[in-house]
């Protein structure tokens, strides 16, 4: 019986191990192109060309490194890249402004992670018509009165509970950063 070979598995692992990690930090990486590339479009089209070069030098990539700073600095240099492209705007801002607001957006990237783990197991602790009404307004972009609907409330009923669950969620996330990420 043939061994199989170790080598033949590793582009395969390599492909799913870099899907895995892109798949769980693109928003973070677009959403720190953003904050660089106002424009959503053009933050869009330096985001896809960050993606070829993240795959290109995956192999560079250091496991157990934090692949979201690793992929906001490389945006970082496809945004300079993008704006030298774009030179013949009237509209420019410095080099070392965007590395600047660069530096800004990373740092608070770990600190919005950790409130969005925070939030969601916040979000977990509440009743579960509470927790529809948020999923409704908020994840399906569902009007109020569409919200009320679904929810057997009056508009006004709605806006009030959704204040105060707003209102649980931030006390919540507050304490839980407080204590360390622990809802």
């Amino acid at each position: 019986m043939l061994s199989p070979d170790p080598t033949a598995a590793e582009p395969a692992d390599k492909v799913d191990r870099f899907v895995r990690l892109l798949a769980q930090n693109q928003r973070r990486v677009y959403l720190y192109v953003l904050t660089l590339v106002p424009n959503p479009t053009e933050a869009e089209d330096v985001l896809q060309s960050t993606n070829l070069v993240l795959w290109r030098e995956f192999d560079t990539f250091r496991p157990g490194t934090n692949f979201a700073a690793w992929a906001c600095r490389v945006a970082l240099n496809q945004v300079l890249a993008w704006r030298k492209k774009r030179s013949r705007d009237r509209l420019e801002f410095s080099d070392a402004f965007l590395e600047a607001v660069g530096r800004e957006a990373e740092e608070m990237s770990e600190v919005l992670e950790g409130r969005t783990k925070a939030l969601a197991g916040c979000l977990g602790k509440l009743p579960a018509d509470h927790r529809e009404m948020v999923r409704l307004r908020y994840a399906e972009g569902l009007a109020i009165d569409a919200v009320a609907e679904r929810a057997g409330r009056t508009v006004d009923a709605t806006y009030r509970a959704l204040s105060r669950i707003r209102q649980v969620l931030h006390d919540c996330v507050t304490r839980s950063v407080a204590a360390g990420g622990r809802p």
